[in-house]
């Protein structure tokens, strides 16, 4: 009867965890983020404080940060700008192959011709202008919100861990503090899973394309490479465009089809197959459960969340590893048969 109120109990806990998250997404998702990058970097700061100042370690913190978030932000807009190029110098072709294939699927009795007509006018074309823009302005806003944070939780992590070590309670504190430890550990081994995935499949799609003539194969290995780090969505990015790419450049619904299914093979293998698998033995997490923090957080939080949701998942069960009561958690949500595992530690 107990087991039976802790599950409910549990269950209640995190339903209503989840609805704060969803509800409260403008106020708790920089500083997830923020916890997420702080992990992140702290080690970092930590050795260079040996060597340095303590304000010289952070900056030099910060600075490398913000380099890796401006390196990927960067290939993303490159890549995004050269098909965006291609585009404008072949919209002739582009406006042949949309005919061709609205006049093949209107003999199937699917008239798509029709409806783009109907809504694409110019009240719709300015409605996605002011979208987009809203939608800039919103990143923006939330880079500079996680920035901040950022800065003053590298500043204060030092003191927050003398004060969880100072608590009343010993053993919760030093509970914490070791699956913080831990969780930060984990947390290095995902993203370092992520870009050895994520350089994997930018490589294997540049030498496809390359390979099979595709123009612009250097953008689709750099476009593979950095969405890659947004599970599945961004897979299905870089395995749809090409084909309508390899669809106009062709002219040929086969070489379309041949390119869906080579790079479907390639997202499938990498992303389905052989990272879950890996990251899931790495992180003491079955793929399921990579998975569904992976659908989880995008339907809360949308393409951040897609992103974010696998190191949420990673911070929650290895606290729960670390205290009796919610142990039972991580060993359901494990990718390994439970090992003995006592009260005094993990």
């Amino acid at each position: 009867m107990a087991e039976t109120a802790n599950a409910a109990g549990a269950a209640l806990l995190i339903f209503l965890t989840l609805v704060a998250a969803h509800v409260g997404q403008t106020v708790v998702e920089p500083i997830v983020f923020a916890i997420f990058i702080i992990a992140l970097m702290f080690p970092l700061q930590t050795a260079l404080e040996m060597r340095l100042p303590r304000w010289a370690a952070l900056l030099v913190t910060v600075a490398c940060a913000l380099a890796v978030a401006i390196t990927l932000s960067s290939l993303i807009v490159w890549g995004g700008g050269e098909l965006v190029d291609w585009f404008a110098q072949n919209l002739e072709r582009v406006k042949t192959s949309f005919e061709a294939s609205t006049k093949w699927l209107e003999a199937h009795d699917v008239f798509v011709g029709a409806l783009i007509t109907e809504h694409a006018n110019a009240g719709w074309m300015l409605g996605v202008v002011r979208e987009a823009a809203t939608r800039f302005n919103v990143l923006a806003g939330f880079a500079l919100v996680v920035f901040v944070y950022v800065v003053m939780g590298l500043a204060e992590t030092s003191t927050l861990k003398a004060n969880i070590a100072a608590a009343t309670n010993e053993d919760t504190a030093s509970r914490l503090l070791r699956a913080s430890a831990r969780i930060a550990q984990k947390f290095h081994r995902y993203m370092l899973v992520r870009t050895v995935a994520s350089l994997t499949t930018g490589a294997l799609v540049f030498l496809f394309a390359l390979a099979i003539g595709l123009e612009r194969a250097a953008a689709w290995g750099v476009l593979s490479f950095a969405l890659n780090y947004l599970p599945y969505i961004g897979s299905l990015v870089v395995t749809i465009l090409p084909a309508l790419f390899a669809y106009v450049q062709y002219d040929s619904a086969q070489a379309a089809l041949l390119v869906l299914g080579a790079l479907g093979v390639i997202q499938l293998v990498i992303g389905s197959g052989i990272e879950p698998v890996f990251s899931g033995t790495a992180l003491a997490m079955s793929p399921t459960v990579v998975v569904f923090a992976v659908l989880l957080w995008t339907f809360l939080w949308g393409l951040p969340g897609a992103f974010i949701g696998v190191p949420i998942a990673i911070a929650v069960l290895t606290l729960c590893e670390h205290f009796p009561s919610t142990r039972w958690i991580a060993r359901i949500a494990a990718g390994e048969a439970p090992r003995d595992t006592r009260d005094d530690g993990v």
